[in-house]
Parts: structure tokens; C-alpha cells; sequence
């Protein structure tokens, strides 16, 4: 399996413009941040009679032939499948973090601390997740299976170039950032528990998102030029083998749904919902976080105009 790995000193390095974050005011907001799951859950139930996603994230109301009582389960099918989805995608988050800091890890600097604190939180993370899932399981009335195992999906990942890996994340990272503000944030008709985790989740990826883009930066830094160029083939695999874990998904909350409202859908109007719920779920987990400036800015930094304009041409297939 490929890994993530520090630079050393005598290492080809491309020089980059200097660094908008720095690993010790990130360690200081992330220690200021930080949450227990206890914060997260105070003791509270998932009300099942409410969504749990945001429209602009589930876009299930648009959905012909459904009730609104059937379209709220297929949203709360959904908001099921954002968590598993993302259970799966911090487990490879992890041990690539680990991978990265491990060289260094006899030093005890800034950037060592504030890396292991990413992976601590991931997998904190990862626990809230679970917990969420058992949450549900235990107040819906029928099974919603979800796509995995996550060890395959990772391993598949992980066996890419380090700098393809971290520029996956990367977009994940500000993709949950982007989901917060633009979609979450000023929703007050979803589920308050849901919204909370949501909303936790949101304030530690904040730092995430910018740790990520120092690991990319340094990354790119010990790469030649073609070496970059193929990274960026690597992430738009990665993105490609996404996507179709991502129509499998569709398909699997398709038939959730109907165990769920006890009938079969029409096979038209089943073939139409699996596409659309499909493209939204693409725009959830690729495309908002594609075209988010962030993650585009340090595409171009790191990899350059070209490989910018190249993101850009294939993020409309994911809106």
C-alpha cells in the first residue's frame, strides 16, 4: 500500500508560496474546539417525525409519485447513508494521517501534535458515527443497507499516490465545510439531534480542512512536475471509484425505501428516483466539494492553472 510521507531535507522540492496556516494556531483553535459525544448527544432521541438533511443536500421533495410522509423517510434513509458514508471515509483518513506524521514522530513539534490530534478526531468521529447508526436502527422499522466493507474501500484509496490521497480528502474536508454554512446552519426544520452532529462535526473539520491542505502542500512540494500531473490523474480516480459506490448506494436506498413504506415503486418512477437521488448524492459527496474556491485554490498553488482548469471541466458532471 502507498503511503503519505514527510519531506526531508535532502529531497527534490518545488517551491511553493508560503503557507496560509500554521500548525500551532491550528492546534491551539482545534484544542479550544475539541467536543465530547456527550456534547454532541446531551441525552436526546432522533425525532423520527422530522428530516434529517437539509433539501439542498437530500433533495427529496422534488421526487414525483412519493407522500410527503414517504419522501421524509427516503430523507431520513438518506441522512443514514451521509453518516455510513462518511464512517467509511475517516476510516482511511486515519491510518493515511498516521502514515503521514510517522516519520517525525520522535520530534514532538507543532505539526506532530496537531496531526495526531486529526487522526484522534477522526476516529472520534468514526465512534459518533457508529453510534448515530445504532441510534437509527434502533427507531426505524426496517434495514437500510449501505456499501462497504469500508476495509476494501479503503485499501482501493489508499493504494494510490499519497499526494492523490490527500487531495481526495482535501475535497471531502471542505466539502463537510461547505455543507454546514451553505446548507445546515440556518436549517431549523431538520432533526435537532442530527442538526448537532452536523454542526460538531462542521467545527472540527474546520482545522481538518486546513491540515489537510498544509499535508498537500508539503506533498507537492517533494513531487516533479510529471509526478504531480499523475497525482491528479490518481485523485480523479479516486473520485471515479467513488462514484460508483455512490450509484450503488442509490440503488440500496431505493430499496429501503420500499421495505420502509411496505409497497414497490413503479419501475419508471423507481428507474427516475434511483437517478435523481443518484446526481444528488453525486453533488453531495463530489461535486459540492470539486467546486469549493478553497479546494480549488490550492489546486492551482499546489498543482498549478492547468490542473485547476481540469477539475473544473469535470465537476459539472457531479451538480
Amino acid at each position: 500500500m502507498t503511503t503519505a510521507r514527510l519531506l526531508r531535507s535532502d529531497e527534490p522540492t518545488t517551491r511553493l508560496p508560503r503557507p496560509r496556516y500554521s500548525y500551532g494556531a491550528l492546534l491551539e483553535t482545534s484544542q479550544r474546539v475539541c467536543w465530547r459525544l456527550e456534547d454532541v448527544i446531551g441525552g436526546r432521541s432522533l425525532d423520527f417525525s422530522r428530516p434529517f438533511l437539509p433539501e439542498a443536500l437530500a433533495r427529496t421533495e422534488a421526487l414525483e409519485g412519493l407522500s410527503p410522509d414517504e419522501r421524509r423517510v427516503l430523507n431520513q434513509v438518506r441522512g443514514h447513508g451521509y453518516l455510513c458514508t462518511f464512517g467509511i471515509v475517516e476510516e482511511f483518513i486515519v491510518p493515511f494521517v498516521l502514515d503521514h506524521v510517522r516519520p517525525r514522530l520522535d520530534e514532538g513539534d507543532e505539526r506532530v501534535r496537531a496531526l495526531l490530534q486529526f487522526a484522534g478526531e477522526e476516529a472520534k468521529h468514526i465512534h459518533l458515527f457508529r453510534i448515530f447508526a445504532d441510534m437509527f436502527r434502533a427507531g426505524f422499522a426496517t434495514p437500510c443497507d449501505v456499501i462497504g466493507p469500508a476495509d476494501e474501500i479503503g485499501r482501493t484509496v489508499l493504494s494510490h499516490h499519497p499526494l492523490s490521497v490527500a487531495l481526495a480528502i482535501l475535497q471531502i474536508e471542505w466539502m463537510t465545510q461547505g455543507h454546514y454554512v451553505d446548507a445546515v446552519h440556518d436549517d431549523r426544520g431538520v432533526d435537532p439531534l442530527f442538526r448537532s452532529l452536523l454542526k460538531h462535526h462542521w467545527l472540527e473539520e474546520a482545522q481538518h480542512a486546513k491540515l489537510d491542505t498544509l499535508m498537500v502542500e508539503a506533498l507537492a512540494a517533494g513531487c516533479h512536475e510529471d509526478e504531480r500531473e499523475r497525482a491528479l490523474d490518481g485523485y480523479l480516480d479516486i473520485g471515479a471509484f467513488l462514484d460508483g459506490g455512490i450509484g450503488q448506494q442509490a440503488e440500496l436506498d431505493a430499496v429501503a425505501l420500499e421495505r420502509a413504506i411496505g409497497r414497490r415503486l413503479p419501475d419508471e418512477q423507481r428507474r427516475a428516483m434511483i437517478a435523481q437521488q443518484r446526481q444528488a448524492m453525486r453533488w453531495t459527496f463530489l461535486g459540492s466539494g470539486m467546486t469549493h474556491p478553497e479546494f480549488l485554490n490550492t489546486v492551482e498553488r499546489c498543482l498549478g492553472l492547468a490542473a485547476r482548469a481540469r477539475v473544473e471541466a469535470v465537476a459539472p458532471m457531479f451538480t
